[in-house]
């Protein structure tokens, strides 16, 4: 048993850490919306949009919900894999990088105001994302099916990214 591990059973730690992984998950989203908002009513608005865009107020709702179910997924394999000294360290580390790039997109398309480097980033995103659900699943099935909306939604959005890039 490792030092951390048995920390994983105290109840007060686990709803700490619990609690923790949603927050960092939504302050990711929170700085990401920032990055956001600088440039979705000038440039953006300045972009040929396909028909099938969906109206902007769709996309907080649809984010605050992922990122909960992305900071719930990463508790449940710190839970189940024995806390960041255990099995889960592995799959936590791929879980942050995922978070990282998911962090990175808002700016490399709204930030830095590029289609292509938004679509090269979440290209990269989508298969962080894809690694992440694999593996979680040997630790925690729950964890990976929870990501599993994450990567329809990365997949929908990386195929409107794609069709920003080619109006464009």
């Amino acid at each position: 048993m490792t030092a951390n591990s048995g920390n994983t059973n105290r109840p007060a730690n686990r709803w700490l850490v619990l609690a923790g992984f949603i927050a960092l998950c939504l302050a990711v989203g929170s700085i990401a919306g920032w990055a956001t908002n600088q440039s979705v009513t000038t440039w953006y608005l300045s972009l040929n949009r396909p028909s099938w865009t969906p109206p902007g107020w769709v996309f907080g709702p649809v984010w605050t919900v992922l990122y909960i179910m992305m900071g719930v997924a990463a508790w449940q394999v710190w839970r189940a894999g024995g806390g960041f000294a255990g099995k889960a360290r592995a799959a936590l580390i791929v879980f942050f990088v995922q978070l990282a790039l998911n962090f990175t997109w808002s700016f490399a398309f709204f930030g830095a105001q590029s289609t292509l480097l938004g679509l090269i980033t979440i290209t990269v995103l989508w298969l962080a994302v894809a690694m992440t659900i694999r593996v979680f699943h040997p630790i925690d099935r729950l964890a990976a099916w929870l990501l599993a909306p994450y990567l329809l939604w990365v997949s929908f959005a990386a195929a409107l990214n794609f069709t920003f890039w080619t109006l464009n």
